[in-house]
């Protein structure tokens, strides 16, 4: 009896444990301009805005359009191009020759090992607009790995000699100015979102949080209690 019981938590806890760190399943994501696979879900996206520096053509890029927190998240774009507050916006505009850099807190770029594309930037808009893109895993040391040109796109960052061991958690995007309008209250490249399609969880490679531990193990004796009173009782 002592062996089933032993058994039965054994079973219990791995079954757990796969739910906890079951790995999201591969789904495209876009918005109506394009998208691509992420094999790692609505994870994969930008988290925070590390800095914001638009370059400024008079007062454009105008104020609706330089809410930098949409470039956040998953993309949302719907073709509406002229906003009438940033709150109502789905992208931010960079204007001639500014930058905004991003960060991934619950997940991480690397790179694929291979010639697959590995981030994927959502430029957006009518006016197609290149941008420069650079990747840092401290926000201090950078690589440039060239630029996408405009519209939904890919870079492979293995073609800048990274590989599956590196790992980013920052990227910067900047306006290619001589590419595009240099005028207009969306002046500069319009980003909607970014996403790393080679990507890490960041509690994946962590040690679990107390909160999950404290609640697995109470769910672990809770179980271990109620065996004890039905296998020993008698």
């Amino acid at each position: 009896m002592r062996k089933r019981y032993l058994m039965f938590l054994c079973g219990t806890m791995l079954v757990i444990v796969f739910a906890v760190s079951s790995p999201v399943h591969s789904e495209f994501i876009g918005n109506i301009q394009g998208g691509t696979d992420f094999p790692q879900g609505a994870i994969s996206f930008a988290d925070a805005v590390v800095n914001y520096s638009p370059g400024m053509v008079a007062s454009s890029p105008t104020e609706p359009h330089r809410g930098d927190f949409n470039a956040l998240g998953l993309p949302n774009y719907v073709g509406v191009n002229s906003c009438s507050s940033q709150g109502n916006c789905t992208f931010v505009s960079l204007g001639d020759g500014g930058s905004i850099t991003l960060r991934f807190i619950d997940n991480k770029l690397t790179g694929s090992g291979n010639n697959n594309l590995d981030l994927w930037v959502f430029e957006v808009g009518p006016d197609i607009e290149d941008t420069f893109v650079a990747i840092s895993k401290d926000n201090i040391n950078w690589t440039n790995v060239g630029k996408v040109f405009g519209s939904t796109a890919g870079i492979d960052i293995d073609a800048f000699g990274f590989g599956t061991a590196d790992i980013f958690a920052f990227i910067r995007l900047t306006d290619d100015t001589d590419e595009g309008g240099q005028s207009g209250g969306t002046v500069g490249a319009d980003i909607d979102a970014v996403g790393a399609i080679s990507t890490i969880s960041t509690p994946s490679t962590e040690v679990p949080e107390p909160t999950t531990m404290l609640l697995l193990g109470s769910g672990l004796l809770g179980l271990a209690g109620y065996g004890r009173r039905k296998f020993f009782k008698k």
